[in-house]
């Protein structure tokens, strides 16, 4: 490590003056602005506590490395700051820190500034306070006076960097987990990530609850646990009480750790949205009605008389249905899909619908629009995580226009059943339409754009038809999840006349693991970093597969550059190769039977390639599920399992505009 490297590049003392901001402390009292360090992005913070704080440290190890941080970035003296408390704020100057215990020894300034919430908190009482902890301060409690020179650029951070990581990231229970992984990777990462990934609004709403309730009852039932185990170790006697107390302690012992896995399990990127996912798959259906009976709803903000008559030579009219309908009228699309069981049909009239809720749609039921989708908008309203969940067996919309606003998740998820969705538009903000394991979607002569994630995610044993659409302007067009794992089956995907275009990325974009043919050394691939100390010697490069799969659920924009082009410094570890004819992977006759039409045409090239790569994919899954059938010792495998196919049909698409090209892999 050469010697300039001894301090930060932002906060420099090389540099004239400080590079961060200041704010003004609210409240009555004037006092001195202070360093504005609460707004580090995610990969300030990263980089810190990976390289300069934490590295691969233990948890048990954690207090050592943060201490010896300190001693190489935190001035000793000389710097005031604000300490504030839930009760008061006040002034103190930092006259000496004691690194080891995290905390800094102060003493009142010549001007006594103090704000408290309580009336009769004067200057003795902080006197006294001080004198019981000894003038010791924990420095998280410290916010640093702002200076402009950028001398205590450094001290500010570091104090900023303790401060948020006991506050978000540090777990009471923490230092009693097995240390064999390194915290970091373990902990450190995913509750990081996790915490901005709820700042930016990507977790919905429902799981940042799930997740603070679950960490309040871990946090107690610990607490508790503490007394317990406290108490035990204190008594000498072998008593019947202490007995109770054990059975107690394993009985909290194991309310503790089912928590902690429900909370890894939403602190996982990967996981934390089978969490959320089955509330919605956990929908019941409400059947048919008790008299057998299916009522039609019409939807309308206002009935005209000629909108009636229409309607009842059109959708009503007993000639026209072949029976007596029973019809139910409602002036919101919401209310009709709560109302409707087994069988039912709504019919949503011309209008602007705004609807504050989610639709969801656990029974065979149709959702049809009376004219063209322009004319029928149901536009979500307010900040939300979902706009439609199907889990019906046989669930139909058609001729609408759903239009998305704030939201955390898609436009509309399949979750169990078949969803059919035709002659509609789909104007998106996040991931468009999602197909999850096991459910099928058939969409046909629709229209879907704007999704900053794929316009299309297709789940590993789902089936996807897409017929004669339009994915367009989205970040990516369609994107296939890995379905190596053995756990999963292959889905199956038919794409037939579609016009994908203009999207950021990629037409398609297939996500697998590597393979032995393109493993790269992802060690030499490194993000450029702010900071200029010394690194972690034991420093390892890892969890570059966690953050290029999060960058694929997520869609944060972090893609890795075309095979053709050198890897650079910020990409990351992973590979994305764009496929070209003459690049495609060979595959035997009886693998794969698809000729290559004597001349392709650049728009339509992409249905080749797809199929090639998919059909590539899934041979390489079925021989990695005959190894491992061999190395169980069978020799013939059931032909269940073993036909087990991609049904692929990729015909007559249209690939034009797309920013990275028709097809790519994410090999991760």
């Amino acid at each position: 490590q050469e010697e300039d490297d001894s301090c930060s590049d932002y906060g420099s003392r090389d540099k004239p003056g400080t590079a961060l901001g200041r704010t003004v402390p609210d409240g009555n009292v004037l006092f001195p602005d202070i360093f504005h360090t609460d707004n580090l992005l995610f990969y300030e913070r990263f980089q810190a506590y990976q390289d300069y704080i934490l590295a691969d440290c233990k948890a048990s190890e954690v207090k050592e490395f943060t201490a010896e941080y300190l001693e190489k970035v935190l001035e000793p003296c000389g710097w005031q700051a604000v300490w504030r408390t839930n009760v008061f704020e006040v002034l103190v100057e930092v006259v000496d820190v004691e690194y080891s215990a995290l905390k800094a020894v102060v003493q009142l300034g010549g001007l006594f500034l103090c704000e408290s919430r309580v009336s009769t908190f004067n200057l003795e009482c902080i006197q006294e306070l001080l004198e019981l902890k000894e003038y010791q301060i924990p420095l998280q409690e410290l916010w640093v006076v702002y200076d402009e020179s950028g001398e205590f650029d450094q001290t500010a951070l570091a104090v900023e960097h303790v401060r948020f990581f006991y506050k978000h990231i540090w777990r009471t229970w923490d230092e009693e987990e097995e240390d064999d992984f390194d915290y970091f990777v373990r902990c450190v990462e995913p509750r990081l990530r996790l915490h901005y990934d709820i700042l930016e609004h990507r977790v919905p709403s429902g799981i940042v609850a799930d997740y603070q309730n679950l960490l309040s009852q871990c946090e107690e039932l610990y607490r508790k646990f503490l007394n317990v185990r406290n108490s035990i170790s204190s008594s000498d006697s072998d008593s019947e009480v202490e007995n109770v107390s054990m059975v107690e302690g394993l009985k909290l012992y194991e309310e503790i750790e089912h928590l902690k896995q429900k909370l890894k399990l939403i602190e996982n990127p990967l996981l934390r949205y089978v969490f959320g996912y089955q509330k919605y798959s956990g929908l019941q259906a409400k059947g048919p009605r008790p008299m057998g009976t299916k009522i039609t709803h019409v939807v309308s903000s206002t009935m005209m008389s000629s909108l009636l008559q229409s309607l009842m030579r059109d959708k009503l009219c007993p000639e026209s249905c072949g029976e007596e309908l029973e019809i139910q009228f409602h002036n919101d699309p919401l209310a009709a899909v709560n109302a409707c069981y087994e069988g039912d049909t709504v019919i949503i009239c011309p209008g602007h619908y705004v609807v504050d809720g989610v639709l969801c749609i656990a029974d065979s039921v149709e959702l049809e629009g009376y004219g063209l989708p322009d004319d029928i908008v149901i536009e979500k309203q307010g900040k939300g995580d979902n706009f439609v969940e199907c889990t019906g067996a046989n669930i139909r919309i058609s001729n609408l226009k759903l239009v998305q606003h704030d939201a955390v998740e898609g436009i509309l998820n399949v979750h169990h059943g078949k969803t059919t969705l035709e002659n509609c538009v789909l104007q998106c903000e996040t991931t468009g339409i999602t197909i999850r394991t096991s459910a099928e979607l058939l969409m046909k002569n629709s229209d879907l754009y704007g999704a900053t994630g794929a316009g299309v995610e297709i789940y590993p044993g789902s089936t996807c038809s897409l017929l004669d659409n339009g994915i367009h302007h989205c970040k990516e067009g369609i994107l296939i999840k890995n379905f190596l794992d053995e756990h999963y089956d292959i889905p199956k995907i038919t794409m037939v006349n579609n016009m994908i275009h203009n999207n950021e990325g990629y037409g398609v974009v297939l996500v697998r693991p590597a393979m032995s043919s393109d493993v790269k050394d992802a060690s030499e691939v490194r993000t450029k970093g702010i900071f200029s100390l010394p690194r972690r010697n034991s420093l390892k490069s890892k969890s570059t597969i966690s953050r290029l799969l999060d960058c694929i659920i997520h869609d944060q924009g972090i893609y890795p550059k075309r095979k053709t082009e050198p890897p650079q410094a910020g990409d990351g570890t992973a590979c994305l190769e764009g496929f070209r004819k003459e690049e495609l992977p060979a595959c035997g006759t009886d693998e794969l039977e698809l000729d290559e039409p004597a001349e392709v045409s650049e728009q339509t090239e992409g249905n080749y390639e797809i199929a090639n790569e998919l059909g590539a994919t899934s041979v390489k899954k079925r021989q990695m599920h005959k190894k491992r059938l061999s190395e169980l010792g069978i020799t013939e495998a059931d032909d269940n399992l073993m036909s087990q196919e991609m049904f692929v049909s990729i015909v007559g698409n249209q690939f034009k505009w797309n920013g990275k090209g028709s097809f790519g892999t994410f090999v991760f």
